[in-house]
């Protein structure tokens, strides 16, 4: 028996020992040790991607309160549109490299010699330089080889490197290309001193699954940092980028609203609400959340958007509560149905009682908001109207407000009592000064 005690102890101290290793239950897997979910960054391309979205024009004004805004809310690098696209964004270039922020600036190529040789000139931080590798992309847009894309990345690289700048090497329509083509041109440009190496689904088609296994496999044969472009026409960007993250990648591209080609990529917001879930110290003390909403609607101005209903953080219903057994938890303890606490973003929650699912609580919060004074048991009975109305049409905030400041109306305003014929007139006025004691007459007055 003494054994068994002892081998119970011994699996209760491990079980103890491995909660307490792993504190928050929706952080990185300890077993995953190249995980960089607590030590990322963030390559900011609402001014590259982001201009490739349909509604998008930003002029060389609004871009540069763009670039502010995200070095302000702490973004690590902001990627530009390649400055041969246009001679304005050359310009634009050139003007936001001279603004002296404290994100580091990139911007976007293709592996050519005439686009690098631009791109340096600029006064950029680093290149990104980018070439298609699947065979959609090898036939049907640069009709290049695989040996071809070699001898290009090792020329451009080489160049960007001699201007002491960074360089990053990234394949385009990663998941659909030959993995053996990928980890071949990886490992070269690795040899070369690339600062990183970029993965991008750009077409969307890549799950979380995939995602963990090329970035773990491509770990172990390359030395320097991953990138990841994630698009999201199969709703994956955010879990794709998480996962990422996970498997050992670093940098992830993100942009604001998750604009970009077609349906876009990685939203910068819904990024930031499962990484702060993950790992709260690290983003906490490294980006200034509370300014996500401003950026947000700075950009969906620039790019005539509304903010979704169901965007993570700043949507109008993020945290907004309407069933009633949510609102009695929430008034209670927001953690209930919270996962995510709106006073980090500068947000605030509200108690949706204005309609016919609504449960006594709310309502009882909202007549203290009002300064009203009714006993549980009448609050039940006015939410009981409430409901009844409910049920009839939708309600709005005021509706509410006049169905709960008629009830109390009617419970505390004096009552006439009607005069028998030929006897003087009684006004007689009850006054409640306790809410669940006896009414007593204040006054009496009798009227000649």
């Amino acid at each position: 028996m003494t054994d068994n005690n002892n081998k119970f102890q011994a699996v209760t101290e491990s079980a103890a020992a491995a909660a307490n290793f792993q504190q928050n239950p929706y952080g990185p897997n300890p077993a995953d040790f190249l995980s960089n979910v607590n030590n990322f960054q963030l390559i900011d391309s609402t001014l590259r991607e982001g201009e490739q979205f349909a509604n998008s024009f930003f002029s060389t004004e609004k871009k540069i309160e763009i670039a502010k805004a995200l070095d302000d809310f702490g973004v690590d690098y902001i990627e530009l549109t390649s400055p041969v696209a246009s001679e304005q964004s050359r310009k634009d270039c050139e003007a936001i490299c001279k603004l002296g922020l404290k994100a580091k600036i990139l911007t976007h190529i293709r592996c050519h010699m005439d686009d690098a040789k631009v791109a340096v000139e600029t006064g950029v931080d680093g290149v990104d330089v980018v070439i298609g590798t699947s065979k959609f992309l090898r036939q049907y847009s640069h009709g290049k080889d695989m040996n071809y894309i070699a001898k290009s990345a090792i020329e451009v690289i080489e160049f960007v490197k001699s201007k002491g700048i960074e360089i990053r090497f990234s394949s385009e329509d990663s998941f659909r290309s030959d993995l053996v083509d990928l980890l071949n041109i990886y490992k070269t440009v690795s040899k070369i001193g690339v600062n990183r190496v970029g993965i991008a689904d750009t077409v969307g088609c890549a799950n979380p699954r995939q995602v963990y296994e090329l970035v773990r496999t491509l770990k172990s044969v390359v030395s320097c940092d991953i990138e990841c472009h994630f698009h999201n026409d199969t709703g994956c960007a955010i879990a794709n980028a998480y996962t990422a993250l996970e498997g050992g990648a670093r940098l992830i591209d993100v942009c604001v609203l998750g604009i970009g080609e077609r349906n876009g990529i990685t939203p910068l917001g819904g990024l930031m609400a499962r990484m702060i879930v993950a790992s709260p110290q690290y983003v906490k003390s490294k980006y200034k959340l509370h300014k996500i909403r401003d950026i947000e609607n700075l950009v969906a101005e620039a790019v005539e958007v509304n903010i979704p209903f169901n965007n993570p953080i700043t949507g109008f219903c993020a945290f907004t509560h309407k069933a009633g057994i949510h609102a009695k938890a929430i008034l209670a303890n927001p953690s209930t149905y919270e996962i995510l606490d709106p006073h980090d973003f500068g947000m605030k929650r509200y108690i949706h009682f204005a309609n016919r699912l609504t449960g006594w609580n709310a309502i009882k919060s909202r007549v203290d908001q009002l300064n009203l004074n009714l006993t549980d048991s009448q609050v039940k009975e006015v939410t009981a109207k409430i409901k009844k109305m409910g049920d009839i049409r939708p309600l709005n905030i005021d509706d509410v407000d006049s169905i709960i400041k008629d009830f109390h109306s009617g419970i505390t305003t004096p009552a006439l009592k009607p005069a028998k014929e030929n006897e003087p007139i009684e006004d007689s006025v009850d006054i409640l000064l306790d809410p669940q004691g006896p009414a007593f007459k204040k006054a009496k007055t009798v009227a000649k």
